[in-house]
């Protein structure tokens, strides 16, 4: 049996999510997803999916690129995963050695990718070249199996309202959405500048849903969000929550999420996820108020190119 590696075709779409799944289940994704990302991807992004292939079956993945928002330029990543059943067969390998070489190309100085923290996985980083950096966590809360806490009442001035709400102008969303995730922790700083970039990834993305997300103004200026993903069946992912700076401190990122993850529930959605930062203190204490529990720990790590 032999395994190699090629790139991703429209086809593969399925499989794709097949894989991610099973490798990744905390995370929401749809074969629509992976097109659409692809296909909108930012030319400055030089975004590559690249699948591993047995005997016809794709076994394993990886997503490749730039990270072209950062001020920093040359930063890459790469991540791969593997069908958890179809480790050991050097796919992962392969996949790792594949995007690396791709960014080289592309002028990149420094790979990223995240791993799973289990001993294995992180073996395999450290084999390859890669150093452990900050830790995240995924967050589970099943929205079928409890009572959630009632949504907070609204201060003086504040109303709820959803992405919906902004479709003739999603240009304060934009604004919003550029402001909280400048501010979020991480290795690799992020800066939105293109406003027509964001409205093809973020806002027109499949599987982001707009009546789900809400949106928290005061005096009729936006000051807290939380977007939500969902994959239209069962799975709800709270993609990013947070607050504006000039209004933080008054609970509008809670009230955001508790209403977004009403909205959700009302809706049919059992399983609701989402992610932060292991030293992102004040939202992981927003998150066990809703009642959510970590379920798995992923390590960013790193490697120069040399």
């Amino acid at each position: 049996m032999t395994v190699i590696v090629r790139d991703f075709r429209p086809s593969d779409a399925e499989a794709w999510v097949q894989v991610r799944r099973a490798a990744l289940p905390y995370m929401v994704t749809t074969p629509e997803q992976v097109l659409s990302d692809l296909a909108e991807a930012h030319p400055g992004r030089h975004y590559r999916l690249l699948v591993a292939e047995e005997d016809g079956e794709v076994i394993g993945t990886a997503q490749v690129g730039i990270s072209h928002e950062s001020p920093e330029p040359g930063q890459g990543f790469c991540n791969p995963y593997v069908h958890p059943d179809r480790t050991g067969r050097g796919a992962g390998s392969l996949l790792a050695r594949a995007g690396e070489e791709h960014l080289r190309d592309v002028g990149a100085t420094a790979v990223y990718t995240w791993v799973l923290d289990e001993p294995g996985n992180r073996a395999f980083a450290e084999k390859h070249g890669y150093a452990a950096r900050r830790p995240a966590h995924f967050l589970r809360l099943g929205l079928a199996e409890g009572a959630l806490p009632p949504v907070p009442a609204l201060p003086a001035g504040a109303e709820l309202l959803t992405a919906a709400d902004f479709e003739d102008d999603p240009r304060p969303m934009f604004e919003a959405d550029a402001e909280t995730t400048a501010d979020e922790p991480s290795d690799v700083a992020v800066e939105f500048s293109d406003y027509e970039d964001w409205l093809a990834t973020t806002w027109r993305r499949p599987g982001f849903d707009h009546g789900l997300t809400t949106v928290v103004t005061v005096d009729g200026q936006v000051a807290a969000f939380s977007a939500a993903m969902t994959d239209g069946l069962t799975r709800y992912l709270s993609a990013m929550t947070g607050t504006l700076r000039a209004f933080r401190g008054r609970g509008l990122a809670k009230l955001a999420k508790s209403d977004s993850l009403h909205r959700a529930r009302a809706a049919g959605y059992t399983d609701a996820y989402t992610g932060n930062d292991a030293d992102n203190g004040p939202m992981l204490a927003v998150n066990r108020w809703f009642g959510y529990e970590i379920c798995a720990t992923e390590v960013r790590h790193v490697r120069r190119l040399p």
